[in-house]
């Protein structure tokens, strides 16, 4: 029976979790529940999440992506830029685009040039970075009259359910079909178990790590969008950080950082976590910097944890 009990807790701890969070958030604020509150949340957590799926898919090749927060503001500030100079639909492509390209980069020096992960990503992270600084000169950049019609993305909803989250959902389900049934989605799983032994299968190892960045770099290119939708700004100081919340996001969800492991359930469950941890510490007014340190410590208590379970 203990056994038993065990082993229902290790197959479904990211949703135990989480179902504690709500309980343990509506009991330390009142005002959790309110519909203002859940509206707010799904709406901050809905970029985050799009992120956290491209960086899954990283993370379950037992690469890690630590540019996405740089992207995301390279990509709001040229969305931004963008839309006095086109309209909206092209702003919208050549935004993507740039979000793509990034990742495309990173891909080909992680999968083409053997450059490690960490530091290939790294190196994009401050090109990135330092992009949206230049280019928007080191000011956030108000979405022209080109593109206004994105404010309805960020603040609209249909029959109830804010844009954002339909956005997020749908390309949930995409994924969710890609690595539950598709033939990419178990060769990334593959190749994070044991990416030697996939290469002498014949299997084009460098090309499948080289799509996986690039999608990365697209997601984080939606969620830069999404931002963007919510505020009317582009930014070169947003997503600071945002790296550490995304890798956070995706472990919490049980993904392990030596790759081959990861659920875009949980992950999506772990975006839905640590955004009721971050808004329930806004309610407590819990300082910002605080808020960094006890998000580090979840991040360490979730890799402590995976050890535990293997």
């Amino acid at each position: 029976m203990k056994s038993r009990a065990k082993h229902i807790f290790i197959e479904y701890n990211t949703l135990i979790i989480f179902i504690l969070m709500v309980i343990l958030s509506a009991a330390v604020s009142e005002s959790f529940f309110t519909g203002n509150n859940i509206s707010n949340l799904v709406r901050q957590v809905a970029p985050i999440g799009l992120v956290s799926f491209g960086m899954l898919l990283v993370i379950l090749t037992g690469g890690i992506d630590l540019s996405v927060g740089s992207v995301v503001a390279a990509v709001g500030v040229c969305f931004a830029l963008l839309s006095y100079e086109v309209y909206f639909p092209y702003a919208l492509l050549l935004s993507l685009l740039a979000g793509a390209i990034t990742g495309m980069i990173s891909g080909y020096l992680v999968a083409y040039q053997k450059i490690a992960p960490f530091i290939a990503t790294l190196a994009m992270m401050t090109i990135a970075r330092g992009a949206g600084y230049y280019i928007s000169k080191g000011a956030p950049v108000t979405v022209g009259e080109y593109s206004k019609s994105i404010l309805t993305l960020g603040s609209g909803d249909l029959w109830g359910i804010p844009w954002a989250v339909i956005l997020l959902l749908a390309v949930f389900a995409v994924m969710y079909i890609v690595l539950r049934y598709n033939v990419f989605g178990r060769m990334l799983i593959a190749i994070g178990s044991n990416e030697e032994a996939v290469r002498l299968s014949g299997i084009p190892v460098k090309r499948y790590l080289f799509w996986v960045y690039t999608v990365a770099g697209l997601l984080s290119a939606m969620g830069a969008l999404l931002m963007v939708s919510r505020t009317g700004v582009g930014s070169p100081n947003i997503g600071i950080g945002m790296e550490l919340d995304v890798i956070a996001a995706v472990v919490i969800g049980g993904a392990s950082l030596a790759g081959g492991k990861g659920s875009i359930v949980n992950t999506l469950l772990g975006v839905l976590i640590l955004g009721m941890i971050g808004n329930v510490m806004n309610l407590l007014d819990i300082a910002s910097y605080l808020q960094q340190v006890i998000k580090g410590g979840i991040i360490l208590l979730a890799v402590i944890f995976q050890r535990y379970q293997k």
